[in-house]
């Protein structure tokens, strides 16, 4: 068992107004992201099963073509493969689980 503080990690950027700072596990990575208001997040998918917290601020976000307006304490899921994109109405602090390990944010 291992406990880290945030604040130790390095942060990534994800893509233009997403920073994220990010912990791994054997089987799922964590991803805290800070969102810039007015940021889009490009239309993409993934092998990874995806669940996307919204902590603060509101996030636009459409999951296999469907778009809903997200707020604090609202929750995306996100099936492998189904395309999603997004864009941040305000700032955003968002927590996204992913499963298996995103081995390709690792590096």
């Amino acid at each position: 068992m291992s406990f880290i503080n945030l604040s130790d990690l390095a942060s990534k950027e994800l893509a233009p107004g997403y920073t994220a700072r990010l912990v791994h596990g054997n089987n799922l990575t964590i991803s805290h992201v800070s969102v810039t208001a007015g940021a889009p997040l490009p239309q993409h998918a993934h092998p990874h099963e995806q669940i996307a917290n919204i902590v603060e601020g509101e996030f636009e976000m459409t999951v296999g073509g469907e778009t809903r307006v997200l707020q604090a304490g609202m929750v995306a899921v996100i099936p492998s493969n189904v395309p999603h994109s997004g864009k941040a109405i305000t700032q955003c602090y968002i927590v996204d689980v992913f499963y298996p390990v995103r081995e390709d944010l690792r590096k």
